[in-house]
């Protein structure tokens, strides 16, 4: 049997003044020369990036001259990197970047489900079907076909991991984490695009390095294009009343944030050249704000704006179905600091 991470808690649910259940994980705290400062539980543990990858998968889209080729704008590029709701603005963007390159709604290959927006709305959406534009994950899609547009590609495969876009981003997101391409194990994402894990703590340092703009020739300006466009639209990356939006908004553009399936966070802060990873280990959402936010907490990078701010994510409310609060979730997790 493998060896499992030695997950530690993360947050704990409560239920009137008892623990009730416990969520279990690890944090990742690396600066941009890739130094290990903080971890909680095993800050290797092999964790599938799911949608946190989606900035490094657009890294050489970016590099490559995509955005100056096509006209993208700013907003564009922050929704090459989105996990969005699916509102109008999203899909109008996403529409739009996919007729720069020549290319059509039925050509994308991420599927269809509810836009994300009419739950956080408290409204009843429409029965389907759904347009493959208001998929969370369209604007990463739209990007790709882009790539072989600007390429020469054929479009009609791909999300197939050996059609040259998929083995052209696996090698750029091992270079940019430094990692050998054969130690980043391959599965597929809800959006049917290949995905990587990668040890946590290298999650981390590509989040320090998109913060801190990294500035390597090799990128062309990359880094620092996609985490200028994430960090001025934070509502285009997530949506109106999400946690990566409200993150952002308190960072008030030194903090780049993006969350993943299955309890996966990865936020980068530019003014320390910091980036942080977070895996909650049973894959609950619910877990993952309330423990993003102690991080930040123990790093010192939360003033009292940036906690009043941040106050529905840091202990936020278990309700009923009549509305009654029966308790909340609550972070429990310690950082060890692990250079001197």
């Amino acid at each position: 049997m493998p060896d499992r991470p030695l997950h530690v808690p993360l947050a704990v649910a409560t239920r009137g003044d008892a623990d009730e259940s416990v969520h279990y994980g690890a944090v990742a705290v690396v600066d941009r020369d890739g130094r290990l400062l903080f971890a909680a539980g095993d800050p290797h543990a092999p964790v599938f990036t799911r949608s946190t990858l989606k900035p490094l998968q657009a890294l050489a889209f970016v590099r490559d001259g995509g955005v100056e080729r096509f006209g993208f704008s700013t907003e564009q590029v922050a929704l090459l990197c989105a996990s969005h709701a699916g509102e109008p603005r999203h899909v109008e963007g996403v529409a739009d970047m996919l007729a720069r390159a020549g290319n059509a709604p039925e050509q994308l290959q991420c599927g269809a489900h509810v836009p994300g927006w009419y739950e956080l709305a408290g409204e009843r959406a429409p029965p389907p079907p759904y347009s493959p534009l208001a998929h969370n994950c369209s604007g990463k899609h739209a990007g790709m076909l882009a790539a072989c547009t600007l390429h020469g590609w054929r479009h009609g495969d791909y999300l197939d991991p050996g059609h040259p876009l998929q083995a052209g981003i696996r090698a750029t997101v091992a270079a940019f984490c430094n990692l050998p391409a054969d130690r980043m194990p391959a599965g597929i994402d809800g959006c049917s695009a290949p995905n990587y894990a990668l040890p946590l703590a290298a999650l981390a340092h590509a989040f320090a390095r998109l913060a801190a703009g990294d500035d390597d020739p090799r990128w062309n300006g990359a880094p620092r294009r996609l985490r200028d466009a994430m960090a001025a639209h934070p509502g285009l990356v997530s949506g109106a009343g999400h946690s990566d939006e409200a993150l952002m908004q308190a960072g008030h553009g030194d903090w780049i944030a993006k969350i993943g399936a299955d309890g996966v966070q990865a936020v980068g802060v530019t003014s320390r050249g910091l980036g942080i990873a977070l895996k909650i280990a049973d894959g609950g959402r619910r877990a993952i704000a309330p423990a993003t936010v102690a991080v930040l907490e123990a790093l010192g990078l939360v003033d009292e704006a940036r906690r009043a701010a941040l106050a529905r994510l840091a202990a936020p409310a278990i309700r009923n179905y009549r509305g009654i609060a029966t308790g909340a979730i609550r972070p429990v997790l310690e950082l060890v600091r692990c250079l001197p």
